[in-house]
């Protein structure tokens, strides 16, 4: 028997190497392929989302714009184009959440490649003028090439936050378009739908927005 095995000891030394190969070939090819959701309005708390979008099922997207950056330039979808983006809403004057959100975004810029942007909205527009925007933007580090801090009519980004990102909700004692951000930092695709909500001021929940960004990023490689 020993005379047997030492015969052909090459020969189930090769058969066991093909065997770990086909087994974690197989593993592979049944593995279930981790993709993100594609959010709809229905899907989300009913708190953030405008009334007349709240049975919307399908076909969900962001919807155009056009703002004007901490430079002073005019950003619209256009700058997005063939980008993934993370979103959110804050305000400069902030004294809770936001310098928290805005840390965690600067932490996210610093990890995300060339095909990966970022774009804050000021819920206060008002107050958060050019001039303001970029005195903000020094102070926290922003990189003007990858992240985009925008400001404008009000009334458009309270359109943005509650019919596009459903991210805001509803301040009705304050006036038509008063608003109280929360704090979603929001992932869109290049199609522009909306493929995941964070905690922006919970760590774990930015290491989930990392991962799920190399998710999306690896399902345009396969497509």
């Amino acid at each position: 028997m020993l005379q047997f095995f030492s015969k052909f000891k090459k020969f189930f030394i090769v058969l066991g190497i093909l065997s770990v190969i086909i087994l974690y070939l197989m593993y592979n090819a049944l593995k279930p392929e981790k993709r993100l959701p594609v959010y709809q309005p229905n899907m989300v708390n009913p708190e953030l989302v405008d009334s007349t979008l709240l049975d919307v099922k399908k076909y969900h997207t962001i919807a155009d714009f056009s703002l004007v950056n901490q430079n002073g330039k005019t950003i619209t979808q256009k700058d997005y184009k063939g980008k993934i983006y993370v979103a959110d809403f804050f305000f400069t004057t902030c004294p809770t959440i936001c310098p928290i959100m805005t840390k965690n975004m600067a932490a996210i810029q610093d990890k995300i490649g060339e095909e990966v942007m970022l774009l804050s909205h000021s819920v206060t527009p008002q107050i958060d003028s050019v001039a303001q925007l970029k005195k903000y933007a020094l102070e926290k580090g922003v990189d003007d090439s990858k992240w985009n801090l925008v400001t404008g009519d009000k009334k458009q980004i309270y359109a943005l936050a509650r019919k596009s990102y459903l991210a805001v909700k509803n301040d009705g004692d304050g006036g038509p378009y008063d608003m109280i951000h929360t704090e979603n930092f929001i992932l869109v695709d290049k199609e522009r739908r909306i493929r995941g909500f964070y905690d922006g001021t919970n760590p774990k929940e930015i290491d989930k927005l990392l991962g799920d960004i190399e998710i999306l990023k690896s399902s345009y490689l396969k497509d």
